[in-house]
């Protein structure tokens, strides 16, 4: 699987996206540690699919480059 695989149209990003948000929401961590702590978790997850050959480095590597792109395009404005 790699990350393309992602954009089917069976609307599942879409759910766990709803599912996530809403049990963060629920949380009481502060959002910085919040951040930190699924910085982390990302991380063990994104070597699991390395581990499992579900994706390649360069499919991680681009992945993490859009991450960081969108997570500050802000700055850009």
């Amino acid at each position: 699987m790699s990350f393309a695989d992602t954009t089917s149209t069976d609307g599942t990003v879409e759910e766990c996206l709803d599912d996530l948000s809403d049990f963060i929401e629920g949380l009481r961590y502060p959002p910085t540690v919040l951040a930190v702590a699924m910085r982390v978790h990302l991380e063990a997850m994104l070597h699991a699919l390395l581990e499992g050959e579900r994706c390649t480095r360069e499919e991680v590597r681009d992945f993490v480059r859009e991450l960081e792109r969108d997570a500050l395009q802000h700055e850009a404005n």
